[in-house]
């Protein structure tokens, strides 16, 4: 079952008004996920962003846990960069935040967390990898950019079967500055509201 705190974070969410412009601009990944559904193949999808740090690690979560919610079955979510770096520890405050349980598994410059949402569901494996790891699917995936440098920096996205822009704002910009913690559960927010539209647009 997922955690009551996730249940609570998620109606609120869905209280959140999803823009038209930004419907818009969701709509082929909806239709993406749908055509999966609908011939009864995995759902893959990558999201990617330059550093794998913040927005592709909060969008592989918050989608994973909209599928689930939404009872979208086979839906498997990846993140990844065009570098390998961290991710960075205030992407995972935001998340604890909306009541998912983070464990760091190991130390050093580039941790790997478990990232749980259900008491009976594998646990999210978060570190910062490039899109191409071993890591993550190979091909039949969809390639999901969410930072403008990485959709410009990676005109090609090796193995991947489509390819949707779906950027967000980097809360990287308010770094050490008294508006953090508050611009990071914004962003956290935004893209939780965005994964939920997504998949419960989804016809079973």
């Amino acid at each position: 079952m997922i955690f009551q705190e996730i249940k609570n974070t998620i109606i609120s969410l869905k209280k959140l008004e999803v823009s038209n412009e930004r419907k818009l601009a969701l709509k082929p990944l909806i239709n993406y996920i749908q055509s999966k559904v609908v011939e009864d193949k995995n759902v893959n999808l990558n999201f990617i962003c330059t550093h794998n740090s913040r927005r592709s690690h909060l969008s592989q979560v918050w989608a994973q846990v909209a599928a689930h919610y939404f009872n979208v079955k086979n839906v498997r979510c990846y993140s990844g960069g065009t570098e390998a770096t961290a991710m960075f520890p205030m992407a995972g405050k935001a998340l604890e935040l909306a009541g998912l349980k983070i464990l760091k598994l190991t130390e050093g410059s580039n941790p790997v967390y478990s990232i749980k949402y259900d008491e009976n569901e594998p646990s999210i494996i978060a570190f910062s990898k490039t899109y191409d790891n071993e890591f993550n699917p190979k091909s039949e995936f969809a390639a999901i950019m969410t930072c403008n440098n990485a959709d410009v920096g990676c005109p090609i996205v090796l193995g991947a079967e489509a390819r949707f822009p779906v950027k967000y704002d980097d809360p990287k910009s308010f770094d050490n500055t008294p508006q953090q913690a508050e611009k990071y559960t914004e962003r956290s927010n935004q893209i939780g509201s965005e994964m939920l539209y997504v998949f419960s647009q989804i016809k079973k």
